[in-house]
């Protein structure tokens, strides 16, 4: 792609394509070189640093000030003539702990750096000095899979653009994107394995007496299973809001079924599991890219309404229902389910 058509693309279809050549080709990233030259150089020019300027982009850098001979951080970025982003870089097959952080450590407390990165490739960790000015906290107040990359951390990812970088800005969303994260994580052990204090919290209005062994066994899978209720219920609200909102279109795609083909029978069941994909990936596809083109033995959803792009099959036309889900090499494989709604 020329560099016209590069610099016409949006951050999101920059970081896409890096995205994709980490899950096509990331067997041959194997060496620290190899991730530095197919996706952290890529990664930073989509938000749009100058990799080729020496004066902004510096590699193998070395504060003196460290005092330590033949260390050096891979990458620091420069913005108003400030190291402001210091980058090191392992082999993707790496799996990324504070143990990598460091000479990290020791140049971010001698430079003017704000924010520092390590990265395997596919895997990034965003960290700065929230916990002690000046000295780099051990836990990242972002981390991300490249491989599978969200519009929220797109959204994150823009602020650190060469254009809309802003120290501050930063720093707000680091000290909620932290603690935010840390709480979910929090949640998230408290839905799977709910412990005796919360459930007594829980179960404090609901019963009488003292909270014995066995009331806490009573109540402790009562509570997860309430958890996973909610859950379930906040997700059928979006879709029902999906599905009522598609009813206001006067041209659905659904209309893309092929009319003249009168065989073919769209379902209700076909209907749904349509809308029920096209909420799933509204997040990364907008909604008006997602076609549904039944046929007699399967219904098929593609992307752009092109047979070549392939989304899902719902093979529902039978006792035993399942779903057709493909990999990128567009081969399908099955997942059976017992009805629409058990999925969700």
């Amino acid at each position: 792609m020329n560099r016209v058509g590069c610099l016409a693309m949006s951050l999101e279809e920059k970081l896409r394509t890096i995205a994709e050549r980490v899950r096509s080709h990331s067997s041959a990233m194997l060496t620290e070189e190899s991730v530095k030259t197919a996706v952290v150089l890529p990664f930073f020019a989509a938000l749009d640093y100058d990799v080729f300027n020496p004066n902004e982009v510096i590699p193998e850098f070395n504060a003196d000030a460290v005092g330590k001979k033949g260390e050096k951080v891979d990458y620091a970025l420069k913005i108003d003539n400030q190291v402001r982003i210091l980058i090191e870089c392992k082999p993707i097959t790496t799996t990324l702990d504070k143990v990598h952080l460091a000479q990290l450590y020791r140049y971010f407390s001698v430079t003017d750096a704000k924010f520092a990165i390590l990265t395997n490739g596919r895997t990034f960790h965003f960290h700065t000095d929230l916990e002690s000015p000046n000295k780099l906290d051990d836990r990242p107040f972002l981390i991300f899979d490249l491989s599978d990359l969200h519009v929220s951390v797109i959204s994150e990812l823009r602020k650190f653009s060469r254009n809309e970088f802003n120290v501050e800005s930063i720093l707000q969303s680091a000290h909620r994107l932290k603690y935010t994260s840390a709480i979910k994580k929090e949640l998230h052990a408290l839905i799977e394995a709910p412990n005796e204090d919360f459930v007594r919290m829980v179960a404090a209005p609901l019963q009488t007496g003292r909270f014995t062994a066995q009331v806490r066994d009573q109540f402790t899978p009562l509570v997860k299973a309430a958890f996973r209720e909610i859950i379930r219920d906040a997700v059928q609200a979006r879709l029902s809001s999906a599905l009522a909102d598609s009813e206001d279109l006067t041209l659905s795609p659904l209309d893309a079924v092929a009319p003249d083909d009168e065989e073919i029978v769209t379902t209700e069941e076909e209907r749904e599991g349509y809308m029920i994909v096209r909420a799933i990936v509204r997040e990364v596809i907008k909604a008006d890219r997602v076609i549904m083109r039944d046929q007699k033995s399967y219904c098929g959803i593609i992307i752009d309404n092109n047979n070549r792009k392939p989304l899902a099959r719902l093979h529902f036309n039978r006792n035993i229902k399942y779903v057709g889900l493909f990999d990128k090499e567009k081969e399908e494989k099955s997942a059976l389910i017992r009805s629409i709604r058990s999925t969700i």
